[in-house]
């Protein structure tokens, strides 16, 4: 249904349904899901591929790509994410939203190289500044999203935010998250159906996590589904696992902690997420279960004891899916039970329909922090594959009759003041950048990877108190190959073939975008904006941007020219360091990201955040 035969549709029902609500929200999205002109949503489309179809530049022409302006986003720090560009009422916009303190900026593209700023918004009232120094890992924002005429987004200390898209004024705004308790906004949300989708950041705070969706059309709570607790916090009900009872059903989270360590039982959900519109599945994951030291997430002494099974930590680290109206789990898929890395599971879910073993398969593509790439059917959780994308020396491999890991003791940390050796790093064989997939390329993905180990010692807790720093661990990280310490791979996830990598010095914390043109685009922080053959891993063209690159690419056509966008300003977890002036000769500072940024000279590395604009001259 397009969005002309919805309005139709409303206008034969009783205006302001439910049922004409959902029509005309669906109907909408999906359509700009499918306009490669537009980049309407976080990941491109609500599948998160970041696949665009438009071919304008291309691999023979993209040596005379040249920028064509930039805008600064207001701040230093903080740029994980992406602006969206829509086309509504004949007019093409383009939204972007900063780190902290979240500025919204409102561009007219009608003349495409010389965009117009329309309004700027930032929250003046009730802002929380114990956010910033809560938020783990940088004061980040991944963007936000557009429906209904409105600009849809989270800010560091809790708020969820509609404004009305011609204007910039509040049309509702709700407290989402909680800083004293350990929450702040860091995701971009999604939009699906009638619901805005989002999560928040805060396993290092003892936060407990939880996924909410609210109505686009006034802000009031629908659902929200705990990651730790009862089934009834949790929306796990009898059906959930149907398909595969050895994942865990009901019963599973509160007896899988000790005591009541899953009130504080991290399973965050603060990165991309998904959604699949024909079989109305929002597809999100979660992170760490709190504290990194192991020790007190069992009610056992022994790591053998701790590996069984009976003390997983659900449902951390899982892949949700989960039905967009009630929020109700139909499966739930957990990548690292009884976490001892901090391999937080919170990466994009990709979806795409591919032909395996000559079955057609809806399947979900996650490359996990753990250093491991899944492939999953997405209607109920049949795990397919799992390779490795990395060296990863914590497990063995991942058994696939039972989707556990078949983890290594000697790479395992567990008790108190022991020091362990383990790959990939804390920061994951890729943290929160998000890879991409050509749905028409089966079993292909292009990621951006992050090439490093770590030393671990688990320390004695001192407290269990929300909203303080709880992770009693020393880490130290460092590159697996000197001189080398990202990587941008284009993998195939059937077979854990590597097709070819492109090594880089710096690394890698940017997202992808593929082209049509045949071409694959990322970002290194040493500030390096690149356009790779897809088909040979060939880097065509370069250009050093004004500081290091954490942002996504996007690209979008407005009056019959492609432009390529995307965020340059130091931030993440990564670029903490820098941009808090950290002491790099603390090597455990910033739980680790000191020794990373030394080893990198990330410090030789300017802030400064400012969208960057291309197109072919």
């Amino acid at each position: 249904m397009n969005v002309r035969k919805a309005v139709r549709f409303c206008a034969a029902l009783l205006m302001g349904s439910m049922a004409c609500t959902a029509a005309f929200g669906n109907a909408e999205e999906v359509q700009r899901s499918k306009d490669p002109n537009q980049w309407g949503m976080p990941g491109g489309d609500l599948a998160m591929t970041r696949h665009s179809k438009l071919a304008d530049i291309n691999t023979g022409n993209v040596a005379n790509l040249q920028m064509i302006w930039s805008q600064s986003s207001g701040t230093l720090r903080g740029h994980e994410g992406q602006p969206v560009v829509v086309t509504d009422g004949g007019k093409p916009m383009m939204y972007l939203i900063s780190g902290w303190p979240n500025i919204v900026q409102a561009l007219d593209l009608s003349d495409p190289d010389h965009p117009k700023a329309i309004w700027k918004y930032t929250k003046s009232t009730d802002r929380d500044e114990s956010a910033v120094p809560r938020a783990c890992c940088d004061t980040v924002n991944r963007g936000l999203s557009y429906a209904d005429g409105k600009v849809v987004f989270g800010t560091l200390d809790g708020f969820l935010i509609a404004l009305d898209a011609k204007s910039g004024k509040e049309v509702w705004v709700v407290k989402h998250a909680f800083p004293d308790k350990g929450e702040t906004i860091t995701p971009a949300p999604l939009i699906a159906e009638d619901k805005v989708l989002i999560g928040f950041g805060g396993d290092e705070f003892a936060a407990r996590g939880r996924f909410s969706a609210y109505n686009l059309k006034d802000g009031k709570l629908a659902w929200q589904c705990y990651s730790t607790g009862e089934d009834k916090d949790t929306c796990i009900t009898k059906n959930t696992n149907k398909k595969h009872p050895e994942y865990g059903s009901t019963d599973a989270s509160i007896k899988s902690y000790p005591g009541e360590e899953w009130k504080r039982g991290g399973g965050s959900s603060w990165g991309f997420y998904s959604y699949d519109p024909e079989l109305k599945l929002v597809y999100h994951s979660t992170g760490n279960p709190g504290l990194w030291s192991p020790f007190y997430r069992c009610q056992f002494k022994t790591h053998e004891e701790c590996n069984t099974g009976k003390q997983d930590n659900k449902w951390s680290m899982t892949i949700f899916a989960r039905n967009v109206q009630t929020g109700e789990a139909v499966w739930a898929y957990q990548m690292t039970p009884f976490d001892q890395w901090d391999y937080d599971g919170i990466n994009e879910n990709m979806l795409a329909d591919w032909k395996i073993d000559g079955k057609d398969r809806k399947v979900l593509v996650h490359f996990d922090r753990n250093g491991f790439a899944y492939v999953l059917d997405r209607t109920d959780g049949t795990l397919i594959a799992a390779h490795k994308f990395v060296t990863a020396n914590w497990a063995e491999k991942i058994d696939m009759k039972t989707g556990r890991p078949v983890k290594v003791k000697e790479h395992s940390p567990f008790g108190l003041g022991n020091n362990v050796q383990a790959c990939p790093s804390a920061m994951g064989g890729k943290d929160q950048q998000p890879c991409a997939l050509d749905p028409n390329e089966p079993g292909v993905a292009y990621c951006p990877t992050n090439n490093w180990c770590m030393e671990l010692e688990p320390q004695e807790r001192s407290h269990t108190q929300q909203g303080t720093v709880y992770v009693f661990a020393n880490v130290y990280m460092y590159p697996e190959k000197p001189g080398v310490t990202g990587k941008f791979k284009k993998f195939n996830v059937l077979t854990g073939e590597t097709v070819w990598e492109v090594p880089d010095q710096y690394p890698n914390w940017g997202g992808a975008l593929i082209t049509e043109g045949g071409l694959a685009f990322y970002g290194s922080l040493g500030g390096d904006f690149r356009a790779v053959d897809r088909k040979t891993g060939k880097v065509l063209w370069s250009r050093k941007l004004g500081s290091g690159i954490i942002g996504n690419p996007i690209t979008y056509k407005v009056g019959g020219k492609q432009y390529v966008s995307v965020w340059s300003g130091i931030g993440g977890w990564i670029g903490l360091p820098v941009t808090a002036g950290l002491d790099l000769d603390d090597k455990f500072g910033a739980i680790g990201a000191t020794a990373m940024t030394k080893a990198a000279n990330l410090d030789k590395i300017p802030q400064g955040g400012t969208l960057y604009t291309f197109r072919v001259d």
